[in-house]
């Protein structure tokens, strides 16, 4: 009879445990690599919606809404006024000519995004402010063709303008913005930022 060898036992278990803790290191391995590409496919989808939101909505719309903003304003520091409206006999040429050649191409540019990118906003429902703007917009298409055909009794549009439209272009622009720079930067930077915002 062969005498038992306890170091064979000890290096048969060795052996299954080393093939064990290789199993499941491969595993762990796979399952990290599934769970990392999972996560960076997620990232990127996110990143091209927000890119094409930026691109095709909100980035025009706000580059409009801040050209049209300083218009204005250049407008009023020029007839030296705080408002436009109303709109004296004395700057009626001037306005007719503004309108014409700088705010209805602003506006028409605008109109044109909100219209034909509208599955773009953020929001599920249609914010008021960019209803109100189109409409606001319609109203002194009407107004602008009866100056065409010289009547000049309306000035503007019976419709105002929509107070929170502004603000709302540029929150959400910014709002994109700082998404864009956190998914395209990563979980390291943003570690790093908060960081140096804590300094």
């Amino acid at each position: 009879m062969q005498d038992f060898d306890p170091s064979a036992f000890v290096s048969v278990s060795h052996v299954q445990s080393a093939a064990v803790i290789t199993i499941v290191l491969a595993f762990i391995g796979y399952l990290m690599t599934f769970l990392s590409a999972r996560m960076l496919a997620r990232r990127r989808d996110k990143l091209k919606l927000v890119n094409k939101r930026l691109n095709e909505f909100y980035g025009p719309l706000f580059v409009a809404s801040q050209a049209g903003h300083i218009a204005y304003r250049a407008l009023l520091k020029k007839q030296g006024k705080q408002q436009a409206h109303p709109i004296r006999d004395e700057d009626l040429e001037e306005w007719v000519l503004w309108m014409k050649t700088i705010f209805a191409p602003l506006n028409d540019v605008r109109e044109k995004i909100i219209i034909e990118k509208a599955y773009l906003i953020v929001e599920e429902q249609m914010p008021q402010c960019l209803l109100e703007f189109v409409t606001h917009v319609v109203g002194y298409k009407a107004v602008m063709a009866r100056w065409t055909e010289g009547d000049y009794s309306e000035r503007r549009s019976m419709i105002g303008w929509p107070p929170e439209f502004d603000g709302y272009v540029q929150r959400s622009y910014e709002a994109l913005k700082a998404e864009q720079t956190r998914l395209m930067h990563g979980a390291v930077w943003q570690l790093l930022h908060r960081s140096r915002k804590h300094l």
